[in-house]
């Protein structure tokens, strides 16, 4: 007797979860920017540049795919970098780096691990220009996701 009713309710949880399917969806890719500016590095810099990210981030596949446009800064930037996790006002280690040519747009692609996904989620990551006039960062921003 036990068995039929086992048999049962699979069926009917299948066909339940069938139903529903359809209305059941992945999250939706997310938009992350960033302003970036000589006042937001810590310490400030004294540069007139700046900057902006544009990107999204696709918790399904768990991509960041990136964009960061410049201008007005003191020399060529020679590196630049995801940092955290940090809020605003504080720094951080490297998270990600950006590949060369630093040339504006800088443009990548990466993977997030676990504990990358969760900083970059919860606005704990900045990107940050370098130079070298301002090896330490030129302009930063502190990135959100929406």
């Amino acid at each position: 007797m036990k068995q039929p009713l086992r048999a049962i309710f699979a069926t009917t949880c299948l066909a339940f979860a069938g139903f529903y399917a359809p209305w059941i969806h992945a999250a939706e890719p997310l938009h992350v920017m960033a302003s970036l500016s000589a006042a937001q590095e810590v310490p400030p810099s004294t540069s007139t540049g700046k900057g902006e990210l544009n990107g999204q981030f696709d918790p399904a596949t768990h991509t960041l795919t990136y964009s960061v446009s410049y201008s007005g800064l003191t020399g060529p930037v020679k590196m630049g970098h995801f940092h955290g996790p940090a809020p605003s006002g504080q720094n951080a280690g490297v998270a990600l780096g950006f590949a060369a040519p630093y040339d504006s747009p800088i443009k990548g692609q990466a993977v997030l691990n676990a504990e990358q996904e969760q900083a970059l989620l919860a606005g704990l990551w900045y990107v940050n220009l370098h130079t070298a006039d301002n090896p330490k960062g030129e302009v930063r921003g502190q990135v959100t996701a929406h």
